[in-house]
């Protein structure tokens, strides 16, 4: 049987936290764990709770999504705990700055029921997800830059880690990535995980970013 994700709501809309839980509970393999009104509530809640996944506003009182999402994912205890932001704004400042402390992915409030749902899944599952808007504007931010960060930090990876980073920061999943290079998915997730060590990457959005900065994301497009 497959384990049940637990997920934790943080947002200030008492009536949006109880839509979202009615929706996470009646998946069969998801259940919320809890509910936070604030950023400094969904911290303790994080730590108190330990659930799988993180699901946190941007915009609350009592500490921002932003730095709720860096002090959970800086949490040596919570190191299996995944954050999602889900949204209404777009801003290049909240993407960014949301990616940067830590976060998996970024979503969008206008997702369809069965996009979040997914999105959980994949979060929990250790795959980065981002509106395709937002991946959109990363690349546009980052491949547009006059300078980049040098690309030292890829000097150490293989042929093939190379490729399969290029695959995950254009928003690949595993199975997409597996059968564009003809790999198994278990091959995937060895590549995934040599990467990971090798760029002393958390998960999959911080590879992203690796990816932005070094001049590698676009070329697999």
């Amino acid at each position: 049987m497959t384990s049940t994700v637990r997920v934790l709501i943080a947002d200030d809309q008492p009536l949006l936290r109880h839509s979202l839980a009615l929706l996470l509970d009646a998946a069969p393999d998801l259940a919320v764990a809890g509910t936070a009104g604030t950023g400094g509530e969904a911290v303790s809640l994080a730590a108190e709770l330990r659930p799988d996944v993180v699901l946190t506003d941007i915009r609350m009182p009592g500490g921002d999504g932003i730095e709720a999402t860096r002090r959970i994912t800086g949490d040596p205890a919570l190191a299996a705990t995944r954050v999602l932001v889900l949204s209404m704004f777009e801003l290049d400042e909240y993407v960014y700055a949301a990616l940067r402390a830590g976060a998996s992915g970024f979503l969008l409030k206008d997702a369809r029921p069965e996009q979040l749902l997914d999105a959980v899944r994949r979060t929990h599952a250790g795959e980065s997800l981002f509106a395709p808007s937002i991946l959109t504007r990363l690349v546009d931010h980052y491949v547009g830059r006059p300078a980049r960060a040098p690309a030292t930090r890829l000097d150490r990876l293989t042929e093939r880690e190379t490729e399969v980073l290029a695959l995950v920061a254009a928003g690949l999943s595993n199975d997409e990535i597996a059968a564009a290079l003809t790999i198994s998915i278990k091959t995937v997730k060895t590549h995934i995980g040599h990467l990971l060590a090798k760029l002393a990457a958390r998960d999959r959005a911080q590879l992203v970013i690796a990816a932005y900065e070094s001049g590698l994301a676009g070329q697999a497009s």
